[in-house]
């Protein structure tokens, strides 16, 4: 008698997402998929059936690392299937991995599973359970993403990202809020909102209605926003361009709907560099809404990312850039030095590129100014109290992260506390100790 199919062991599939928390969110539906049809995940790619890289193609440094990625896993297992954003130029990939079962750009679930059937068919067994109804998130069970839409309708003159992930396609709101009941009845306490552009959520459909509950939503920022601040846990809105209407949002931070934080790119302060740039804003007006905002919001934290060395900035730009975050006092800040990304615009504006050592040296100037701020701004909490999500437990100091700090890329609190804490935990704490990052203190 032949065995059956659950003495068999599962499939099991080797699993690398490179890049931004949107692939994260690409690559939990793939593993939900995965694990829906009985694929286990393998721990290494040698003892896998078939490895999945879900690609990031937006740098080059990011490119080469998704082939690196790629190449080490063709040496360790074999099988390999490619999707994501590098996966938009097939011809880079199969130059140095011709190897590969099937490639794939993002959002392309349906061609990834194909290559995996074909590469290890699937057990079914109808009488498992084999995902929870929230899915297969990748993250820490107390926070998600929350994807809200695809692709960008911008044209920043350095970023491919619309053509590698296509005009703006924004999910119906009330698809987004059913999939943020599941999460928050699953035990997530922090929604993080993901987009490419967040502040245009709906445009693409004119803030059409969908149904959600017993009453129509519009897909639209503010309505989300809303909407998503009545379901009582954190909500953290990322990647928001300066529009006049992300004013609205102001109000639900100012009652505690919505978390005090908006992470808004601003790319740089130099009017000349933003027009160069097809970037929104210039150094006095977004001085003066920033200014705005904290008389609304006084504990708002603004998050925001710059390029240095873009072609064309002089040293004058860049002081303009100095002076910016001088009076603009940002939260929190991260700097890339400028890449000629193949397929930009940016790299066709005649403009003189700036060599890797000015380039170099404006990072680190950046970066130092940035740090002064930062000490400053977390040396002012010292002997306040604080609500902080608790990411990580220990002995007897648990991490965790103020509403001013995301994860993985901000600042985190060293929790001292008498009692047991656990993840997802929000408590109060007592800031003690500062440095230009990370606070410490104990729990209330």
């Amino acid at each position: 008698m032949s065995a059956s199919v659950s003495d068999r062991p599962a499939p099991k599939i080797s699993f690398v997402s490179l890049g931004c928390p949107k692939a994260l969110v690409d690559s939990e539906r793939i593993v939900t998929r995965l694990r829906a049809e009985g694929y286990e995940l393998a721990k290494n790619h040698s003892g896998a059936d078939a490895v999945i890289v879900n690609t990031c193609g937006f740098l080059d440094s990011a490119k080469a690392e998704s082939l690196a990625a790629i190449r080490t896993a063709l040496s360790e297992n074999g099988k390999v299937i490619v999707t994501g954003c590098m996966g938009a130029e097939p011809e880079a990939i199969s130059a140095v991995a011709p190897g590969v079962l099937s490639i794939s750009g993002p959002q392309a679930y349906e061609t990834v599973m194909d290559a995996v059937h074909r590469a290890v068919a699937p057990l079914h067994d109808p009488f498992l359970d084999l995902v929870p109804e929230q899915g297969v998130k990748l993250t820490p069970r107390h926070y998600a993403y929350l994807k809200i839409s695809e692709g960008c309708n911008n044209s920043c003159s350095f970023c491919i990202i619309p053509k590698l992930r296509g005009k703006l396609v924004s999910r119906p709101a009330g698809d987004v809020l059913r999939e943020a009941e599941k999460l928050v009845r699953a035990g997530v306490k922090e929604l993080l909102v993901i987009s490419q552009d967040t502040g245009a959520y709906g445009v693409d459909l004119r803030y059409a209605e969908s149904q959600f509950a017993d009453r129509a939503v519009r897909t639209k920022f503010i309505d989300l926003a809303r909407e998503l601040g009545s379901l009582g846990v954190w909500v953290r809105l990322h990647y928001i361009y300066p529009y006049p209407h992300i004013d609205d949002v102001l109000e639900l931070m100012a009652d505690g709907k919505v978390l005090p934080y908006l992470d808004i790119p601003f790319q740089h302060a130099s009017p000349k560099v933003l027009r160069a740039m097809k970037r929104p804003g210039d150094h006095e007006t977004m001085l003066e809404r920033i200014r705005a905002w904290r008389r609304a919001v006084p504990d708002l934290a603004v998050r925001s990312t710059f390029i240095v060395g873009f072609p064309g900035e002089t040293e004058d730009d860049f002081r303009q850039l100095l002076d910016f975050l001088s009076e603009a006092k940002i939260d929190r800040a991260g700097a890339f030095e400028y890449e000629p990304v193949a397929g930009a615009p940016a790299n066709d504006l005649g403009l003189d590129p700036i060599d890797a050592e000015t380039k170099k040296a404006r990072w680190k100037r950046l970066m130092e100014a940035q740090q002064k701020i930062s000490a400053q701004i977390s040396r002012a909490k010292i002997g306040k109290r604080v609500k902080a999500i608790v990411d990580e437990v220990g002995p007897s100091v648990a991490k965790g992260r103020t509403s001013a700090d995301a994860p993985q890329i901000d600042g985190t609190v060293h929790i001292a506390s008498h009692r047991r804490l656990r993840p997802g935990d929000i408590v109060d704490v007592k800031v003690e100790r500062s440095d230009a990052y990370d606070l410490s203190g104990t729990a209330a």
